[in-house]
């Protein structure tokens, strides 16, 4: 789905899209939050470097840039490891050319480029579906994106499907009420968070006079009251290839390419009035706003409904072209990145704060440091923030040591360069770059100026720019605990509304309109991964991959929350986030050292079927990597302190969880489903957390923490050999003793008739619903039949049977997705949505008619087809992506399929037919035996599904 966008640690960054979407394993516990960036001496591992170290000189040293006689700039930039390319067009509009009224016009204008346009009056989410697109949207402060990646012979239908919007786009009075309905439901899923109310009333003390202080999506009121002249007019003002970036990277040749762009988008014009693209906003006297400052003594304080205490500082910075920016950068590493961090030691450790993160903006007009405090239990956030300005106070004092700097710079410099691995994300970097600072070369300007920041540079900017004066501070205190009794019994009822859905588009419109597509599909290089299994039972697969300097490794082991006692749920997650906080030969703050100093992240993610690992470096560093994960799975000693701070922060995050509606109806769907007793019923109380003691843990890592339960898949830039010999030197030792804990899976039964549970959630705006029951698992015949079914069914929210009716035509939900969950054991089949209370009874009942439909008649050949395509074109551009191709290969092993499965998957895709899929609808789909759980603001107790 699209959305507006957050920004991520370092500057100018990839843009992190507001997304629905469904986890991957939904019956999983959430994640764990432990996550250690740090490394060690370099000397000690320059015997056993495994890859070259020259880096590339710049991360734009491929990139041609062109304008067009239309005004339209153009940046390509060949990547040729995989036959996938990305398209990507940059507006450069945002919330930043709004005002008061009109507020959140360029988010709707975003969603309405779905609509269709003169030439192809279809949903556009319908014709990227057909081409296999992963395609997407977003709006930001400066600028309106639209990106799709596909297999390189669909480049063409892309680059006519973006110049087709750019100037042919429909915005009918119909489809702008719908989709009014629709961001009006996105805005409410934000407001749900008292994160997000907070900021929205510090950022507009931070910025009373200019458009940044304004929320990027917009505000209901003002979304109430567009009209269909005043979207077309922005439309009219801001779309055009003068005021537009196209950004094209992967695997395609330029010259070609280029002569393509000429043909595709040279004809189209110039807008009329220039200047209304050109000029920012400004006001009434044509100059520009200037940022307003509040007194720092009045802090803005909300007192709402909620569950955990927040305090948010915001100080006012330059714009992104500042000569200031580097610095400020490295001193946010500083102050915030990791354990050893200033402000982490002063608030966290102390145990006055959950945690603390922090985040330098810099936008084209002006820029701003955000902190923001989550407040332990019963801590006074006064208290905080005294202890909070004092650390920073203390900084400037003492100033900051030359170890600190160049730790920073390095996490700083690597984090961009591991940003920076797939296509999509290096088209991203050089479209931000180029609509923000109006330079796409920023990046390698940035890093270079990075090298050279000095400790005293990094007290400069902090006395320059985090005075008292210039601060703003907001308070968020709850005032109301959330309803108790989130696992009561749920209540049966029978909906009886009967809402029709409308006909369907027909896949041979989709067709219709489709660009026209080379159909000789590319040959996928089918290199298999190395696999290696060492006597203790240790099961390793290597993948060398050149492409980028960098290493990506994932792991498993089987140690997850299923193990969990029933009066100790959550015991299986303490274990896997305390094990970097210390080991028989390093602290907690060693092993943070260790890590930070290169640059590597290493953490843990607790799930149902196990525990799974993520870690990521430059090539050189994966000594580093293999070193610490190795000394941890061993050796951990769970110190007395750490796990109590632990604990205090668990039972913290256990609050917030429980103030989120999707976490609450997502524990009841859970539990709704599978009874007491079996191993996916159990979730963490704050009874259960309590009860956790350090011998437990101890005793749980012995006996789940094994090598031969443990699965290790790494793709990057090593020698094959240099590294199984360093896994061997590292793990080899691992002992393995008596048998692996196996756990049963009892049969769970259907339930008999709809079960509908409504948990009420004050103070929110939004609700979320979840609606499914046991599904297959991994190893069910119709398991690939199962996959083409869903994604006809809600596979996409845009192009498939429920996006185009629940969300496209009746407007009634901000996001709608179906999955068959395979696990190893078990399997749920889930949808899930986010619609206004009011809509909620009409969204589920539309629901239940899509699926009775599909039961009953089935689906058509040519849906079977189009979603087929789509698949196995999705598959193949996810391989291009190093995080995803390394995931997939741990978790074929972990499923015992074969390797070759990794690319035999599209052709069983392939083989599916329409038969197979319309008797797994018969089989699959029940829409009269099915749990519905919606939880919410209060309307929906009057409301009460019947």
């Amino acid at each position: 789905m699209y959305g507006f966008s957050r920004f991520y640690k370092y500057p100018l960054p990839l843009l992190l899209l507001s997304l629905w979407l469904v986890a991957v394993f939904l019956l999983s516990d959430q994640p764990a939050h432990s996550q250690h960036t740090a490394t060690s001496n370099k000397e000690k591992y320059q015997s056993t470097l495994l890859a070259k170290t020259i880096m590339p000189s710049t991360l734009t040293e491929n990139v041609r840039k062109i304008v067009l006689e239309n005004g339209l700039t153009v940046l390509t930039k060949e990547v040729h490891t995989a036959p996938v390319v990305t398209v990507q067009v940059w507006y450069k509009v945002g919330s930043r050319n709004e005002e008061p009224g009109v507020n959140g016009i360029a988010h709707q204008l975003e969603h309405m480029m779905f609509k269709g346009t003169l030439n192809r009056p279809i949903q556009f989410g319908r014709l990227f579906s057909a081409l296999g697109s992963d395609s997407n949207a977003f709006t930001s402060y400066d600028q309106t994106a639209y990106y799709g990646t596909v297999e390189r012979n669909k480049l063409k239908a892309l680059l006519v499907l973006e110049a087709d919007r750019m100037q042919n786009s429909q915005i009918e009075p119909e489809q702008l009420a719908s989709e009014k309905r629709v961001v009006i439901s996105e805005l409410q899923g934000y407001e749900n968070s008292p994160e997000y109310r907070l900021n929205r009333a510090v950022m507009q003390a931070v910025f009373p006079n200019h458009a940044y202080g304004l929320p990027v999506g917009g505000t209901k009121a003002d979304v109430e009251k567009f009209e269909v002249e005043q979207v077309q007019k922005y439309y009219r003002n801001f779309y055009s290839p003068d005021n537009a970036v196209l950004v094209i990277v992967g695997d395609f040749q330029t010259a070609n390419t280029l002569e393509t762009i000429k043909e595709v988008f040279g004809k189209l014009l110039k807008r009329q009035d220039s200047a209304a693209v050109a000029s920012p906003r400004a006001s009434a006297g044509g100059r520009r706003q200037e940022v307003g400052v509040i007194s720092p003594s009045s802090p803005i304080v909300l007192r709402e409904p909620g569950a955990g205490q927040l305090l948010q500082v915001v100080y006012p910075l330059p714009d992104a072209n500042q000569p200031d920016v580097p610095a400020l950068d490295v001193m946010d590493y500083i102050l915030t990145e990791g354990r050893n961090s200033r402000l982490y030691q002063a608030l966290v450790e102390s145990g006055l704060a959950n945690e603390v993160t922090a985040s330098v903006t810099n936008l084209r007009e002006s820029g701003w440091y955000e902190v923001l405090v989550t407040a332990g239990s019963k801590q006074d956030l006064k208290k905080i923030d005294s202890v909070l300005s004092s650390a920073i106070a203390n900084v400037a004092e003492k100033g900051v040591t030359s170890e600190e700097v160049e730790r920073a710079k390095t996490q700083l410099t690597a984090d961009v360069i591991l940003s920076n691995r797939d296509i999509t994300s290096q088209a991203m970097r050089l479209g931000n770059d180029q609509t923000t600072a109006g330079d796409y070369r920023y990046t390698d300007r940035y890093l270079a100026a990075v090298r050279l920041v000095k400790p005293m540079d990094v007290v400069a900017v902090i006395n320059k720019y985090l005075t008292k004066e210039a601060r703003i501070a907001g308070f968020f205190e709850p005032t109301q605990k959330r309803i108790t009794g989130v696992g009561d019994k749920p209540d049966s009822a029978q909906t009886t509304e009967n809402f029709s859905p409308g006909v369907p588009v027909l896949p041979s419109e989709v067709a219709k309109y489709l660009p026209p597509v080379d159909l000789a599909r590319d040959a996928i290089a089918r290199v298999l991964p190395q696999e290696f299994k060492f006597t203790n039972g240790l099961r390793i697969l290597l993948l060398p991959d050149n492409s980028t300097p960098t290493v990506t490794l994932s792991g498993h082991i089987q140690a997850g929350t299923e193990f969990d006692p029933d009066d100790q749920a959550g015991l299986a997650a303490f274990v896997a986030d305390n094990l970097l906080n210390g080991t028989k030969s390093k602290d907690v703050l060693t092993i943070a050292k260790v890590l930070a100093e290169r640059g590597v992240s290493l953490n843990f993610q607790t799930y149902r079927e196990g525990v799974h690992i993520e870690g990521d470096s430059l090539a050189e560093d994966l000594p580093i990597i293999l070193e610490i994960l190795a000394d941890v799975v061993k050796n951990s000693t769970f110190p007395v302190k750490e796990l109590e701070l632990h604990r205090q922060q668990t039972l913290t995050d256990l609050q917030l969880e429980l103030d989120e509606p999707s976490e609450v109806a997502r524990r009841i769907f859970v539990q709704s489903i599978y009874p007491k007793k079996h191993p996916l019923h159990t979730f963490p109380t704050e009874e259960s957390l309590q009860q956790i003691q350090r011998q437990d843990v101890i005793d749980f890592k012995a006996k789940h923490y094994r090598p031969d339960t443990t699965v290790l898949a790494l793709v990057g830039d090593f020698d094959l050999d240099k590294v199984r010999s360093l896994i061997k030197n590292e793990f080899g030792d691992w002992e393995v003793r008596g048998q692996a804990p196996r756990l049963k899976y009892p049969p769970v039964s259907m339930p008999e008739k709809i079960v509908s549970v409504n948990p009420v959630l004050p103070g929110k705006t939004q609700a979320v619903t979840y609606m499914g029951y046991t599904g297959i698992n991994r190893y069910d015949p119709r398991f690939h039949a199962a996959l083409v079914l869903n994604q006809i069914l809600g596979g996409d929210t845009l192009s498939s049977r429920l996006g185009e009716e629940v969300r496209d035509r009746q407007g009634l939900s901000y996001g709608i997705y179906s999955s068959f969950q395979a696990g190893k054991n078990a399997g749920t089949f889930l949808i899930e949505m986010q619609t206004s209370p009011e809509d909620s009874t009409k969204a589920i009942a539309s629901t239940r008619q899509i699926l009775q439909q599909i039961h009953q008649q089935g689906v058509t050949a040519l849906e079977v087809e189009t979603a087929k395509r789509t698949l196995i074109s999705n598959y193949n551009v996810s391989l291009a992506n190093p995080e995803e191709l390394t995931d997939k290969i741990l978790m074929n092993e972990v499923y015992g399929l074969d390797k070759v499965e990794l690319h035999s998957f599209t052709d069983k895709i392939q083989k599916v037919t329409l038969d197979q899929v319309n008797q797994a609808a018969r089989e699959l789909l029940h829409p009269d035996q099915i749990v519905v759980v919606t939880a919410g603001p209060s309307v929906l107790a009057e409301k009460s599904i019947r």
